[in-house]
């Protein structure tokens, strides 16, 4: 990057000034700074006192603009300049700050670097950055927008940058790096069930699928390396089973193939309907196989289908009424109550809008979802009833399920007390996502748990999950009753409309803190297909996630 001159300290002219903010250009590099001016003299020649300097050193109060200004381009310039060491020493994490740097260059073989500094909001600074990526023989412009924020350093005042590794690319958390070389993943070439490809272009929800199946695949899928600059996930990140990014390729690696169970007729249906809602996910899957044949959320960057963690509210009533059958705690067209209220553990239970069902059968319950009708039966349950039910028939909260991409298999953990009876209606502790619950659809389905699967496992010969046993039979039709009974004349009945005879759902509303609205729960089985949507903040599951759903089955034929 070279040497550059240093910017003079004193001026014969002073530039232009607006608003007692001036932004110059430090070595003609393109970084921006700010000096503030008072009576024609810069505040940085202003005489002090060593009590005054004293005073500056403990500096508490509110960052000034010229402050802000002065961190911020000591950073950028000394980045720009490959001075590590002088950069990181204006952040507040040296040593975080300077192995990021130093990888910036040595790893990432970035060069010819030029910060140029946006207009700043409070202490925050926007900033653009140009560079060339230079590997071997090969070389490519690289450009992108980021942003610091100064802070006080809290034990003298000091106005430093807030040093995350964000601040040197927005797609790094804390704990990554950036390299530049061969990519360690090959590419890979997506197809779904019958062999057409499925890209991000054509399907935009894919995106976290792809980039899953190329880091599990992409060594043995026959393709070769490219040249690339990507994220390397640190530890941190790969807790959260993110995965590597690309964010620069220099050269085309050749793609091997990898052959999903998806369905790209399905997939665009289920990309066109969770595109009409703000915050929407959907699974379609095989009862009789496991095979997922599509995968969409409405807003990209999380796959909330396969990865969500939120409560199921009470869709997971079909694994509890499981449980109460079991017990001989309920029977399908057996009286059940359904108070408009019930108090356990401290917490007074309600009913939507109170309802009550006054001489009615746990089916007229099940399919009007009356949640005093399962919270009435906790004190007669152990506190680890429903999670054993769960793992035993459902396959549920084992960690275990290998679908070819990454996955949250659920999980319902032994709560005790009120959040014990806030599980039973898929509240409390309870966690599942559009891939679990479709799940559970399919279990009722087909009597047995199929775990679900994206990518066979003859491809890599992985063992798939198992449940360690099977519904019993009398259990399991009054299972099918209940659901098919809600899918003709309860909650289900308008989204399930014309789906009969052989189908059954259960709709959902989970309720979530500091959001005014629930989320909308629908899970539903038709023939050998099922799935399950959630929409976030939507409301009543049969009028938000029902129709996503309902639209997919309506394919099935």
């Amino acid at each position: 990057m070279g040497k550059r001159r240093r910017v003079a300290e004193r001026r014969t002219k002073k530039p232009a000034v607006v608003g007692g903010v001036v932004a110059v250009v430090v070595g003609g590099a393109g970084v921006g700074c700010w000096a503030l001016y008072d009576g024609g003299t810069a505040a940085d020649d202003r005489p002090r006192t060593a009590a005054a300097a004293a005073q500056e050193a403990v500096e508490t109060g509110p960052l000034t603009a010229q402050e802000v200004g002065t961190a911020a381009n000591a950073f950028l310039t000394a980045w720009q300049q490959g001075n590590v060491a002088g950069a990181a020493s204006a952040t507040d994490d040296a040593a975080a700050a300077s192995a990021l740097l130093t990888g910036w260059t040595k790893d990432a073989h970035i060069k010819d670097v030029t910060l140029t500094t946006g207009t700043a909001t409070g202490a925050k600074v926007p900033f653009s950055v140009r560079a060339t990526v230079a590997y071997k023989n090969l070389t490519k412009p690289l450009a992108y927008d980021s942003s610091l924020t100064v802070v006080r350093r809290a034990e003298d005042g000091a106005p430093l940058v807030d040093w995350h590794a964000a601040v040197v690319h927005p797609d790094l958390k804390d704990g990554d790096t950036l390299v530049t070389g061969a990519s360690g993943t090959p590419p890979v070439t997506a197809l779904d069930r019958a062999g057409n490809e499925l890209t991000t272009a054509a399907y935009p929800s894919l995106g976290t699928v792809l980039d899953g199946l190329r880091e599990k695949y992409g060594k043995t899928a026959g393709g070769t390396a490219g040249v690339e600059l990507r994220v390397v996930r640190g530890r941190s990140s790969k807790s959260s089973k993110a995965s590597d990014k690309t964010l620069l390729e220099l050269s085309e690696g050749t793609p091997g193939t990898v052959r999903t169970t998806l369905d790209a007729a399905f997939q665009k249906e289920a990309e066109r309907q969770v595109a009409r809602q703000s915050r929407a996910s959907v699974v379609l899957m095989r009862p009789s196989t496991g095979e997922i044949l599509a995968v969409a959320n409405s807003s990209a960057g999380f796959n909330t289908a396969l990865q969500g963690s939120l409560a199921p509210g009470s869709t997971m009533k079909i694994v509890t009424s499981s449980l109460l059958i079991d017990k001989g705690l309920a029977t399908a067209d057996g009286a059940h109550p359904c108070p408009k209220t019930v108090t356990y553990g401290g917490w007074k239970f309600h009913n939507d809008d109170d309802f009550s069902i006054k001489g009615g059968t746990f089916k007229a319950s099940f399919a009007r979802s009356c949640n005093t009708a399962f919270i009435s039966q906790a004190k007669k349950l152990d506190d680890d009833d429903l999670t054993n039910q769960a793992q035993r028939y459902f396959g549920l909260g084992m960690n275990n399920w290998a679908i070819g991409v990454p996955s949250f298999d659920g999980s319902v953990p032994v709560q005790s007390a009120a959040q014990m009876a806030a599980s039973l209606i898929g509240q409390g502790g309870v966690r599942m996502n559009p891939l679990n619950m479709a799940s559970v659809a399919s279990t009722v389905r087909t009597g047995t748990f199929h775990q679900p699967y994206l990518v066979s496992p003859s491809v890599d010969h992985r063992a798939l999950a198992t449940a360690s046993g099977t519904l019993p039979a009398a259990t399991l039709s009054q299972l099918r009753e209940l659901m098919q009974y809600t899918a003709a004349y309860g909650t289900a009945a308008e989204a399930m409309s014309g789906l009969g005879p052989d189908y059954g759902a259960k709709t959902g509303s989970a309720e979530v803190d500091n959001q005014k609205q629930p989320n909308g729960w629908f899970t539903a089985y038709r023939g050998d297909l099922a799935a399950a949507g959630v929409v976030q903040a939507g409301g009543h599951g049969g009028d938000t996630a029902g129709p996503i759903v309902a639209s997919l089955l309506r394919m099935g034929g």
